[in-house]
């Protein structure tokens, strides 16, 4: 019997296939299960940053590099069945490809909505499907990166709300889905985290400390989050330590839906 717990070798043997994984939340994760024992491969749709997580994580032969674009189901399929060929298994799905927008109904730009639902839904639902056959064999497991924005809303932010919402409700479907072919799907639902994503929120005309300390101030642990505490839940969630855990949806948040 499987060992309950989440061990430093968790992942030896496995295979962690990460959107979104060039930077941020993505590549925080690439480093941890890396650090377990596993076996990586990124996407991303830049080249360029793909090649430069690479060299950063320094895990040779251990971790490759896919270019593709989560929102074609065509790419996602190729992505699939490249993380099989060059590594031979495919055992952890981390669905962590996104993108953020904010600004009134009003104001919401018909290419916006279709780029906020491709990304951050179609994004999910595709890659999962396509990762699906693999992972039904090795009986591996989805987590999927939400948002606190998907639980309670946010000002000013109902379109990538409700993004982040269908995110959480197919994590719950689908954990009821597969339960039987003995494959766990969870999610994390953060809240502000000190990403590339969130810098882009920051204003140009206002120093940066000064937006980070207001940004920290509605928060009960008076700060943001880092990529890593995010990777650090997600490790779990993938790990036999959470081997009776589906269709959670994990909040780490500093406090903030407490």
């Amino acid at each position: 019997m499987q060992k309950n717990i989440f061990a430093a070798d968790a992942f030896v043997g496995k295979t962690a296939l990460i959107s979104g994984g060039t930077s941020g939340i993505g590549l925080a994760c690439a480093k941890l299960f890396l650090a377990g024992g596993a076996q990586v491969v990124l996407v991303g749709r830049d080249e360029e940053r793909g090649r430069a997580a690479l060299m950063g994580l320094s895990a040779g032969k251990h971790a490759h590099f896919v270019s593709a674009d989560v929102r074609r189901r065509v790419d996602c399929a190729r992505v699939s069945e490249e993380t099989v060929r060059v590594f031979g298994t495919l055992d952890v799905l981390i669905n962590s490809a996104g993108i953020y927008a904010e600004g009134a109904l009003d104001d919401l730009a018909e290419e916006l909505l279709e780029d906020l639902l491709a990304t951050n839904v179609k994004g999910s639902f595709y890659l999962t499907q396509a990762a699906l056959p693999h992972l039904r064999e090795t009986h591996g497991n989805i987590v999927s990166v939400a948002s606190d924005a998907g639980l309670h809303g946010n000002y000013l932010c109902a379109a990538y709300a409700a993004t982040k919402g269908a995110v959480i409700a197919f994590t719950r479907s689908l954990a009821l889905e597969l339960a039987c072919d003995h494959v766990r799907v969870n999610a994390v639902a953060p809240a502000d985290v000190l990403t590339p994503l969130t810098e882009r929120q920051f204003s140009p005309l206002l120093p940066r400390a000064e937006q980070l300390r207001e940004m920290a101030a509605h928060y009960p642990l008076g700060r943001i989050g880092s990529p890593e505490e995010i990777a650090a839940i997600i490790a779990f969630l993938a790990s036999p330590a959470a081997s009776w855990v589906t269709g959670s949806i994990y909040c780490v948040d500093g406090g903030l839906t407490a």
